[in-house]
């Protein structure tokens, strides 16, 4: 089987990474609550800041801080985890 070519990452597609990690979290309530819980937001804020490169490296490093729960989204997504600490670099604006 030849190797697949990985295109470089870049803000698009870090961004595309960051809403795949929400999309991890909203499909788990007990996930979805605690990260909630951790950045004092509503359900309603959640979705009005979606969009944005700040909230979408938030998401990033909330899944960085648990190494369990980043490997748990690596399986169940296909993302290899080590590509989300340089998305997270790119939508904090130092990639």
């Amino acid at each position: 089987m030849a190797r697949q070519r990985h295109k470089p990452l870049d803000l698009d597609a870090a961004s595309a990474l960051a809403l795949q990690g929400l999309g991890f979290l909203a499909a788990d309530a007990d996930r979805l609550s605690r990260f909630l819980a951790l950045t004092g937001m509503g359900p309603g804020e959640l979705r009005a800041s979606a969009g944005s490169a700040h909230f979408q490296a938030a998401v990033l490093d909330y899944l960085l801080g648990d190494e369990s729960l980043l490997l748990v989204f690596s399986a169940e997504t296909g993302i290899a985890p080590e590509s989300v600490a340089p998305a997270h670099a790119l939508l904090c604006g130092e990639g």
